[in-house]
């Protein structure tokens, strides 16, 4: 299998957008650590506040849980700025409005990198299924980064912004591209731990431990990037 190239990492601020709660700290957050301790600045936007994702949780009990454990994981990579759109868990739909959310998002932020999470049917060759929230959520948020730098759409949302200069999709099976994370699998733990109520819904499993789960995962991946110890794949586009 290929080597895996250095992520470009030319920005001082990158603009996170995924659909759930824990998304991200399924190994990208171990990036985000790296970048804030680097200086950048890095925020978060979830799609949704991830109400539906306990089974054995009411969703109106659950959305707040899970916000504040999303919060918490966000201050255990350095991440002050964290904001919710309130779409439907597990009933998230790419359209126009979504599109419309996330480039009024990128307006105010104003980033050069934007990072999602696995944008693809699949996670890995054929086999295992991605979430459709995950998939709509990625989707658009390609189609947004165009979108945010078109001064004719979306008027009411700011002016436009067309210096995103690299999109980040986390856990991709087409990642070609990974992020040292060496010196930050640690604060990813961290990131991830912070989950726990979710974590103890899901009622076992390799996912549940989030160090060996990650310890594991970032292994493999720095076994494809020369010099790493420890490293998160992405699949990185250009708008």
């Amino acid at each position: 299998m290929a080597d895996l190239q250095p992520l470009p990492e030319t920005f001082d601020r990158a603009l996170v957008v995924v659909a759930h709660p824990d998304d991200m700290e399924y190994g990208g957050s171990g990036a985000v650590a790296r970048w804030t301790a680097q200086g950048r600045e890095v925020s978060y936007l979830l799609v949704t506040r991830g109400e539906a994702g306990i089974d054995g949780l009411d969703p109106a009990e659950c959305g707040p849980v899970r916000e504040a454990e999303q919060r918490a994981a966000c201050a255990a990579v350095g991440v002050t700025s964290c904001a919710f759109l309130d779409h439907p868990d597990g009933l998230v739909e790419y359209s126009v409005a979504l599109r419309r959310d996330i480039a009024a998002a990128i307006r105010r932020h104003r980033p050069q990198l934007v990072v999602t999470g696995n944008l693809r049917e699949f996670w890995d060759a054929g086999e295992s299924l991605n979430h459709a929230d995950h998939v709509a959520v990625g989707r658009a948020t390609v189609d947004a980064v165009r979108d945010a730098a078109n001064r004719w759409l979306f008027p009411g949302t700011g002016p436009a912004w067309d210096g995103v200069t690299g999109i980040a999709a986390a856990a991709s099976p087409a990642s070609r591209h990974a992020v040292d994370i060496s010196d930050h699998l640690d604060a990813a733990v961290a990131s991830l731990s912070a989950h726990r109520t979710y974590l103890d819904g899901l009622g076992g499993g390799p996912a549940t431990d989030p160090a060996g789960f990650l310890r594991e995962t970032a292994e493999v991946t720095a076994a494809r990037l020369p010099g790493a110890t420890a490293a998160t794949p992405f699949e990185y586009l250009r708008p």
